[in-house]
């Protein structure tokens, strides 16, 4: 019998064998990998926008909010690091820069550095302005608010760090596919200028590549890159909003992987940055809010989802391995760089200018977002002054340098904008991100890409153009695309031989890297004159109705409500300004579970809306609407509204909270 029992339990145990291939053992884990996010927000009223340079432009309340995402990725084999950051604003600037790594070097020491640290923006332009110390990007804000620059600096810092605690063994893998139908070229007259033009036989770049982090096999994040404008939300907006890109980070990390930002827990962390986007708009129908319908908040959404989908089509699908980390950084002079021949236009040695504005950058971009008055693009001579502080004369020398722009003001003189700006290149296994401290057209990208790659030995594919990256200095168009003189080609402050300078100094970082010599540092940017100009006031007092109550209910919702609804609530409130509520609220949709309120949805949502209106001199008051999405499970609610106000006697600020009645959802 034990014998029977043996055999049978060998013939088992062989089927077993035979049925059950061997598991396969784990790869070692390249890398160390962590991801991190925080909130971004700046003031959510009466502070001007960044981005169409609209002067009545100013918040008054959060459609969403603005988060940074970072990702930090060390090779284990060397021991070096590179930290990546996308942050739902329109730009960065050198002051953000400056910030952050002052910030991070007195938590971390020498960890974090110019070097190895990419900053990176989505290019919203829904979010406060005013956090640059060059004053042409803090005009139309009236100056420097350093409380959306403090905001967006700790924000950032905040999410480095908490990447940088999340560090766990974990591995990194490569996707590309295509998405052609979230933008469309929004200077066609320009770009069929270049004789180059055929490698985008659609006049879009529609390339989205996509990395995958996993730590161990736990998916914990994605990048997806992709060009397209982020200005599906129009300059007729006042709600802070990181427009379609935001959207689309919203729907994969909230609605796709459960995540709930108020919760501090780790969660999937999935960023959509931009790449040269300069020419690229999602308004497919060339008007502003226009395309794929005429709501420019259903353009958001849709836009937003369009990436999403294809981003975890690609995350899931096909995807290469990758390994090794390594990073080059220097400053430029892009004022003054001889550009070898082999880089111009005509083949001929050239240079680059002193930034100048143009007329038809004042003229703005007509598809996505008009600015001034009385400027149109194509114009090739100014109609009129400015603004008193940039009056000042355009040398004739520069004018001739800059030609054919119709120079308006010479910011890069007067410090108004950045002449010495950063370059960097980052390299994640094969990819490299070539970081642009600009807004570069899809033809001018190419070119840049190519010269790098060429240096590198590579693939072009494996080059990638970061725009919006470590500071800004407006845009980056090809000689072609300058000569036309539109929207963009105004708006490149070096002159015609901008994209040439960069080809040629984005190849020599790259041959630095690739020879793994190191570089020089290059020119020390010193601090721009009106650095503190201020004329925005701030908040003096709150004040209230006699008989009110802060965080009393004025308008309250009705007694029942079904999914496609509207819920409104109004309540008496002090200025936002007095606390920012960052990696808070300023109001909750809660549901009553089991004789308690539970969060259910906050200002970070995007059914959710918060409206702050001021009623007379110092009296406000804040709107709550809650859009009731489809899915929303039938139950008993309440809207909340957290606020703050401030004594005119004593300065102090004081916390309050307002509760509707409860309504039911079914």
């Amino acid at each position: 019998m034990r014998a029977t029992r043996r055999k049978v339990l060998l013939t088992v145990l062989t089927l077993v064998a035979v049925a059950v291939p061997p598991v396969a053992q784990a790869a070692p884990e390249p890398y160390l990998v962590g991801r991190g996010i925080s909130d971004v927000t700046g003031p959510a009223a009466e502070n001007g926008m960044m981005g169409y340079s609209k002067f009545d432009q100013k918040t008054t309340g959060i459609h969403q909010r603005q988060r940074s995402r970072a990702y930090v990725v060390v090779d284990q084999a060397t021991g070096k690091r590179v930290a990546y950051v996308n942050a739902d604003l329109a730009m960065i600037f050198r002051a953000v820069q400056e910030g952050v790594l002052a910030k991070l070097q007195s938590r971390y020491g020498s960890t974090y550095t110019r070097e190895n640290l990419l900053l990176s923006a989505t290019h919203t332009h829904s979010g406060p302005g005013g956090f640059s110390h060059n004053l042409a990007y803090n005009l139309s804000i009236l100056g420097l608010q350093q409380q959306t620059l403090d905001a967006v600096t700790d924000g950032i810092v905040e999410s480095v760090v908490e990447a940088h605690e999340d560090l766990r063994p974990g591995s990194i893998s490569l996707g590309r596919g295509e998405l052609t139908t979230a933008s469309v070229n929004r200077s066609r007259t320009a770009f069929d200028r270049n004789p180059d033009k055929g490698f985008f036989p659609q006049g879009i770049d529609p390339a989205m590549t996509v990395l995958r982090f996993r730590q161990g096999s736990d998916d914990v994040g994605a990048i997806s890159w992709f060009a397209t404008h982020n200005t599906s939300v129009t300059n007729a907006n006042t709600l802070i909003s990181p427009d379609n890109k935001g959207y689309a980070a919203y729907k994969w990390e909230h609605d796709d992987e459960g995540v709930r930002y108020l919760e501090n827990r780790p969660g999937f962390v999935a960023a959509f940055p931009n790449t040269n986007a300069g020419d690229m708009s999602p308004n497919l129908n060339l008007k502003p809010g226009s395309g794929p319908t005429e709501d420019q908040w259903e353009n958001t959404r849709i836009i937003g989802e369009r990436q999403n989908r294809k981003a975890q089509e690609i995350y899931d699908g096909p995807r290469t391995a990758m390994s090794g980390v390594d990073h080059r950084m220097r400053f430029v002079d892009m004022s003054q760089v001889s550009v070898e021949g082999r880089y111009t236009a005509n083949g001929q040695p050239g240079t680059t200018c002193s930034g100048v504005v143009g007329a038809s950058t004042i003229a703005g971009s007509v598809e996505d977002g008009p600015a001034i008055p009385g400027f149109s693009e194509g114009m090739q001579s100014p109609l009129k002054k400015l603004f008193e502080p940039f009056n000042v004369p355009v040398p004739e020398w520069l004018k001739s340098c800059q030609y054919p722009k119709a120079s308006l003001v010479p910011t890069g003189l007067i410090g108004a904008t950045p002449n010495v700006v950063p370059l960097q290149i980052i390299r994640i296994g094969q990819l490299h991100l070539v970081a642009v401290p600009g807004e570069v057209t899809i033809t001018a990208g190419l070119r840049i890409r190519r010269s790098v790659a060429q240096e590198l030995g590579t693939s072009v594919d494996n080059v990638l153009i970061q725009g919006y990256a470590n500071d800004y200095s407006q845009y980056v168009t090809t000689p072609e695309e300058y000569d036309s003189q539109q929207y963009e080609g105004g708006s490149t402050l070096f002159g015609r031989n901008t994209t040439p300078a960069y080809q040629q100094e984005f190849g020599k970082i790259a041959a630095s890297m690739r020879a793994g010599t190191p570089l020089p540092a290059g020119p020390t940017p010193g601090r721009p004159p009106f650095t503190e100009l201020n004329l925005q006031t701030g908040v003096v007092f709150d004040d209230k109705a006699l008989g009110q109550s802060w965080g009393q209910v004025l308008t309250a919702p009705a007694a029942s409500y079904q999914p496609g609804q509207t819920v409104t609530a109004v309540f008496v409130t002090g200025h936002p300004k007095n606390n920012l509520h960052r990696n808070g609220t300023f109001l909750e949709v809660q549901r009553l579970e089991n004789g308690q309120w539970k969060r259910h949805a906050d200002d970070g949502d995007w059914s959710t809306r918060y409206q702050w209106k001021r009623v007379g001199i110092a009296n406000s008051e804040a709107t709550v609407t809650w859009a009731v999405p489809a899915d929303t499970p039938a139950g008993t609610y309440r809207i909340v509204h957290n606020g703050d106000w401030k004594n005119g006697w004593n300065g102090a600020i004081s916390g309050f909270t307002g509760a509707t009645g409860s309504f039911t959802v079914h």
